[in-house]
């Protein structure tokens, strides 16, 4: 009995050391704690960039890093931040399986409540895309939407203003995505 609780905990360390030593990639989902701030505390998604934003740190390549080596980062930014060197953890929440690879993916980032990416599983808009990400923050820019596609490697840039789209002025706009959209929601501006 002592023999298998002893392989069970040797087990279960050795898995921890490796969660730690795997390198983050794009679409993995980490938890960040910040001991002297809870307010800080939040699950990120590393987004298609292999970029995460963090409040008071701004944005952290984190794609190709170790948790480990992401803590790093974080408490060396937040160190000017608080009276005391900042104690920071990072965790693996949740790993981006293998197949996720091959699915049709919009991603959208910006002003809007989850910004990452979601499979496009039947047409969908741009509408719909806002509305699968949680609707607009209160800074969204509804009137300088982009929507970013590559065709044929050259990139073009789509322009969305929701409020001609609600009004039913302008609702051709409205354009069904294709998969590896980017949609842009930007932050208004002082006077918007």
């Amino acid at each position: 009995m002592r023999i298998l609780l002893f392989a069970m905990l040797v087990f279960a360390c050795l898995n921890a050391a490796s969660a730690q030593a795997q390198t983050l990639q794009a679409g993995d989902s980490i938890y960040i704690s910040v001991y002297q701030d809870p307010k800080l505390d939040r699950q990120v998604l590393i987004g298609p960039t292999g970029m995460i934003s963090f409040p008071l740190v701004g944005q952290i390549r984190a794609a190709g890093l170790t948790p480990g080596a992401l803590e790093g980062i974080i408490k060396e930014r937040l160190k000017g931040k608080f009276t005391e060197p900042p104690d920071v953890s990072v965790a693996l929440a949740g790993i981006k399986p293998l197949e996720e690879d091959l699915k049709p993916r919009v991603y959208i980032t910006g002003e809007v409540l989850r910004p990452g990416y979601f499979v496009m599983r039947t047409k969908t808009d741009v509408m719909q895309a806002i509305a699968e990400a949680g609707g607009f923050s209160p800074f969204a820019a509804r009137q300088r939407i982009q929507v970013r596609r590559k065709i044929n490697g050259v990139e073009s840039t789509f322009v969305f203003n929701y409020y001609d789209f609600f009004t039913g002025r302008n609702v051709d706009d409205n354009i069904n995505l294709r998969p590896g959209d980017v949609i842009i929601v930007p932050e208004r501006g002082l006077f918007e």
